[in-house]
């Protein structure tokens, strides 16, 4: 087995940057939602949602640089165009949605999608010792379940 420059196996560090690119289109169409919602939300909670929202995106963007930073670090190119973010990625677009409800339900939705991705990235890197893309992982998983869990509190729904 050869091994790159961090001590991992070359074979496998492909596969983990190709994982983590899909990620990362799914986190850009995430990020462009989120942007779409804080400018386009109406009615009686603007105000919480429109803070909510600007939080949400300024985390997404972080991790989106975070994500393509590991990529390079696995030693692949990260993916930066509209069109590999839109044939990559599963998480629903948001168009016009200026609905308090809707636009929970749709960062409910992207996070779910979100998570499935993560939690088989996390099963790959950890399988290859990769304690990097594991640590990585492991953070958004914990941060995204408790933002669920906060969404769907407000939607009053159950887990």
């Amino acid at each position: 087995m050869k091994l790159n420059s961090i001590g991992l196996s070359e074979e496998i560090s492909v596969q983990l940057a190709e994982d983590l690119n899909i990620l990362l289109a799914n986190f850009q169409r995430y990020y462009q939602n989120l942007r779409g919602i804080h400018w386009n939300i109406r009615g009686k909670s603007f105000f919480d949602l429109h803070v909510k929202f600007e939080e949400l995106y300024t985390d997404a963007n972080v991790k989106v640089d975070e994500i393509a930073e590991r990529v390079l670090t696995l030693g692949g190119v990260p993916f930066h165009t509209f069109e590999e973010y839109m044939e990559n990625s599963r998480v629903p677009v948001g168009k016009n949605v200026t609905q308090d409800v809707e636009a929970i339900r749709l960062i409910v939705n992207s996070l779910k999608e979100l998570l499935i991705i993560e939690r088989q990235i996390l099963t790959t890197s950890d399988e290859a010792g990769d304690e990097g893309t594991n640590a990585m992982m492991s953070d958004f998983i914990t941060e995204q379940e408790k933002t669920v869990w906060m969404m769907r509190a407000w939607l009053d729904e159950d887990i």
